[in-house]
């Protein structure tokens, strides 16, 4: 059971999804796959072969609603439910870019959706936390990454603004929902050196994916792009 699990991939509970249903990961998908990441991802300039081999074994396919799954490997973002996006691949590529992960650290993740970023993530460091607002979207995500083998992947229900403080700290954190502010919480709970990556701004507008390294008792930010994320939920919308 556990070898059909490498090649089948079970499709999560989001609404218009059966889960009784199976999709393969056949040559059709790893062809559209392949050509996404050659011409949007490496081809707009993601260089780090870690984050491209990740791009090119997660498949996408099976973290979007059904109905969608032929249109996984669009270099767009989809909707999952929820009120809910699965990211733009490029942009997911980019953010696991700029935070110059490695294969022993241990990554944060603010909104686990789907769960595609975070299965993007475990291709790369030790261990990924992820948190997930959305009752209904943890769970499906929870056991979806679970099904597809994911072991390095520990997800929680709850309010991601103030973090998973008991595993704390993390060599970076990913924030897959706008916010206007950069949460003190967070910051606190990264290590010397470490980074911590999100679209900051107006939640309900666009905003600029923005870079934040930890250098002592300061902080260092750096401008990525131009962004357009669904909102941050739960206390970030309360200040």
């Amino acid at each position: 059971m556990k070898k059909i699990r490498h090649f089948l991939c079970l499709l999560s509970l989001i609404p218009s999804i059966v889960i009784a249903d199976v999709i393969s990961d056949n040559p059709t998908f790893k062809a559209a796959r392949e050509k996404l990441v050659e011409k949007n991802i490496a081809g707009q300039g993601i260089a780090d072969p870690k984050v491209l081999a990740a791009m090119r074994s997660v498949p996408r396919h099976c973290f979007v609603p059904k109905r969608l799954a032929s249109k996984a490997y669009a270099d767009t973002a989809l909707p999952i439910g929820a009120s809910q996006t699965i990211s733009q691949p490029y942009v997911v590529a980019l953010m696991t870019e700029s935070l110059n992960l490695s294969g022993n650290h241990r990554v944060l993740e603010i909104g686990t959706g789907s769960g595609y970023q975070a299965a993007v993530l475990a291709k790369i460091v030790k261990e990924v936390y992820s948190i997930e607002i959305k009752e209904k979207l943890h769970r499906e995500s929870s056991l979806l990454l679970k099904d597809m083998g994911f072991s390095n992947v520990k997800t929680r229900h709850g309010d991601g603004y103030f973090g998973w403080q008991e595993a704390a700290p993390f060599d970076a954190i990913m924030i897959t929902a706008a916010i206007n502010h950069i949460p003190p919480p967070l910051l606190k709970q990264l290590t010397e050196g470490g980074r911590l990556i999100l679209p900051l701004g107006n939640p309900f507008s666009y905003q600029n994916l923005t870079l934040v390294t930890k250098t002592g008792d300061n902080y260092v930010t750096k401008q990525i792009t131009g962004v357009l994320f669904v909102p941050m939920t739960g206390h970030a919308l309360d200040n």
